[in-house]
């Protein structure tokens, strides 16, 4: 009895280890939550504001690392405000984000803990800011089209659902010149829901 007892924990555990390293192919869709705030030179402060994200994501990987690129549609908020008026602008985003992760994961048996890391492009395809008359010009951003960011986060996959927390590091100025060196950073909480 003891030997059969012993079998079949050989089983399951190489069952659950191939599990791990075979080759694998997902896809899914993913919908959340962003944070967005402003990192500039000393002459903003910015608040955290709520804004949207949804696309899709593939996973490929094996031996328990993978790699996972999405595509997304991002609604990103934020409000500058000046250090030295108190006016506040209040900037919005919409964005494609193109994350390209690597990460690993641990678990089996359709439970798995995620860790990944990696770089975030971003087009941006409509901006628009708001603020008081008094302002004017003065305090009106000229952003570019596009961003460069850096991804870290984790994520917990129970059967075909997942949720995930990123923060996202903004590494380019998001702002032509003339203007105070400007980065976006972003904290994202968001669920995924995997087709195959």
């Amino acid at each position: 009895m003891k030997s059969l007892s012993l079998t079949i924990a050989c089983l399951l555990t190489a069952f659950f280890a191939s599990a791990q390293v075979l080759p694998s192919f997902q896809l899914g869709l993913k919908a959340g939550a962003n944070f967005s705030k402003f990192d500039s030179d000393n002459t903003f402060s910015s608040d955290n504001r709520t804004g949207f994200y949804g696309g899709l994501w593939a996973r490929l990987g094996a031996a328990g690392v993978y790699f996972q690129p999405e595509v997304y549609l991002s609604g990103k908020k934020a409000d500058l405000v000046s250090d030295a008026t108190g006016e506040v602008n209040k900037v919005r985003f919409t964005s494609l984000d193109v994350p390209l992760l690597i990460g690993t994961k641990f678990g089996a048996a359709g439970v798995g803990l995620r860790l990944n890391t990696g770089p975030m492009f971003s087009l941006i395809l409509d901006k628009n800011q708001s603020f008081g008359q008094a302002a004017g010009n003065v305090f009106k951003a000229d952003f570019k089209d596009q961003a460069f960011a850096w991804q870290f986060g984790a994520g917990l996959d129970i059967k075909k659902l997942s949720v995930d927390a990123r923060y996202e590091l903004g590494l380019s100025k998001i702002n032509k010149d003339g203007y105070p060196g400007t980065k976006l950073n972003l904290f994202t909480i968001g669920l995924g829901y995997r087709i195959f």
